[in-house]
């Protein structure tokens, strides 16, 4: 997991274990000061964590695109659901194609109750994506919490099988 990517998933678990409200309703559009439906984007994080191995690979890239994530890791940590969302579309300006920005923005969204869009885009970050580790794994939890939220138990167990595809066994020693 990159070094942006593991602030973030910190800021949103000590934000969480913090107690920073009740679930909201979700009816203000997730403005700032609200905290929308965070336990799933905690769920989807924490399958990440729990299926990172020692070795992953990060692409280069622009130094502009770690600062909107650190802007947007910033909001997010306020509550502040929707400049994290403008944050995170400035970084895919930069690099359109990041699997793992295109799941950040998922996982937002998620928060923000736009189900389809999140589902959306972690299917499109798993096609570009590994396939396999921590970021298979967010994509795949991200639809089982989207097929959970719809009422799809079929799809959300079909997708569970998939997180657990994305671990990679470690290799036999002798």
């Amino acid at each position: 997991m990159s070094r942006a990517a593991r602030w973030i998933a910190t800021a949103l678990a000590l934000a969480v274990l913090a107690g920073c409200g009740s679930p909201g309703s979700g009816s203000d559009g997730g403005k700032k000061g609200t905290r929308p439906d965070r336990d799933a984007v905690l769920v989807i994080r924490q399958a990440g964590q729990s299926t990172a191995s020692a070795v992953e690979v990060q692409p280069l890239r622009d130094p502009a695109v770690d600062g909107f994530l650190k802007q947007a890791a910033d909001f997010e940590t306020a509550l502040n659901f929707a400049d994290a969302l403008v944050a995170v579309d400035r970084a895919l300006k930069l690099a359109p194609d990041a699997p793992e920005i295109l799941q950040l923005k998922a996982e937002l969204l998620i928060g923000l109750r736009r189900y389809a869009e999140a589902e959306t885009l972690a299917r499109k970050s798993f096609e570009l994506g590994p396939r396999l580790g921590s970021l298979c794994a967010r994509n795949w939890q991200t639809v089982v919490e989207t097929r959970r939220i719809a009422k799809d138990e079929a799809s959300a167990s079909s997708a569970t099988a998939q997180v657990a595809a994305c671990k990679v066994p470690p290799r036999q020693r002798l």
